[in-house]
């Protein structure tokens, strides 16, 4: 098939685009959010092909992948009037948690007759009032980056992007009194400066923003993982950070509690319990490996890449019929 998806959440695509199919990412001049095109830092397989607006209105297209509420006049315009959903097969798929008034937040995408609404985990369907629309749940899939695990360096690794930002939602707020358990080292976008905002000594807090290629190798030599995520869509960054062989220690939020089996972590809503997990690990390298290896296995069995690609291939071949 020829599949039009616009590059949104680099990371997602990278497992989506491993499929047997072309796929069609907008590209326009100024690489702006509609138009970023190829991934430049993550290894995407030449079966993705840039195309501008221009050439998307004569191109065949197969299936149309909507992630963003504007894209349904967009690709209706790129695509010389064909109307996802009506002219072509087309499903919306939702990588976040609601925000605002949750329990009564509606989807844009509810009450539709023309697409299946795709989310990311089962707790984001509970949350989300989708209406009468077709909902399915197809859970992440990682492509294995190994494992890599040494846990060597007695430092807990945090992955988030714009944790200044975004505060509350990914935990940021909770950094000082972790970081008393266990230095932190906190990997993502816009973390340079971390440690001066929240008051704490360098050595205690750090950040710095790595290419994925070098990001496995760094959060694979500390000796746990750290998940203080309030309130977000299931984060890859876990995920890949249990594929490495990795212990997590996580709020128990959102979908955290089906992600993290026992036996592979720890999980609270007290963050006092995730400062005494922290300084178990650190304490404790083989339990942290033992624990590693059990949440590796878990990853691959639940988020495993042949699992996603095998589901999302058994939707597109329904929805395109």
């Amino acid at each position: 098939m020829n599949i039009l998806l616009w590059h949104v959440h680099g990371s997602w695509t990278t497992a989506f685009v491993q499929g047997p199919h072309t796929y069609l990412v907008p590209v326009t001049a100024d690489r702006g959010p509609d138009g970023l095109g190829r991934a430049r830092t993550f290894d995407w397989p030449d079966s993705v092909v840039e195309v501008t607006p221009e050439q998307l209105a004569s191109t065949p297209v197969d299936v149309v992948v909507l992630q963003r509420p504007h894209e349904w006049l967009l690709a209706e315009r790129w695509l010389g009037g064909r109307r996802p959903g009506r002219d072509l097969p087309a499903v919306y798929l939702e990588h976040n948690t609601p925000d605002g008034a949750v329990p009564r937040t509606r989807h844009p995408a509810a009450d539709r007759d023309d697409v299946t609404l795709v989310h990311v985990t089962h707790f984001n369907r509970l949350f989300w009032d989708n209406g009468s629309t077709r909902t399915r749940v197809i859970e992440h899939g990682i492509v294995d980056p190994g494992h890599r695990y040494t846990g060597r360096l007695p430092r807990a690794a945090v992955v988030v992007n714009d944790p200044v930002r975004r505060g509350r939602y990914t935990g940021t707020d909770l950094l000082p009194a972790l970081a008393e358990a266990a230095p932190l080292d906190v990997f993502g976008m816009r973390t340079e400066g971390l440690a001066a905002h929240l008051g704490l000594d360098e050595d205690r807090c750090r950040g710095q923003d790595l290419p994925q290629g070098l990001l496995h190798p760094a959060m694979a030599e500390r000796r746990l993982y750290l998940h203080p995520v309030r309130w977000t869509s299931l984060g890859l960054s876990l995920l890949e950070a249990m594929h490495l062989g990795m212990p997590v220690v996580a709020l128990a939020t959102t979908e955290a509690v089906e992600a993290v089996p026992p036996g592979t972590g720890a999980l609270s809503t007290r963050p006092e319990e995730l400062a005494r997990a922290a300084r178990y690990y650190l304490n404790e390298p083989e339990a942290a490996a033992e624990d590693g290896s059990r949440a590796r296995r878990a990853a691959l069995d639940r988020y495993g890449l042949k699992r996603f690609l095998s589901d999302w291939e058994l939707l597109l071949t329904e929805v395109r019929s």
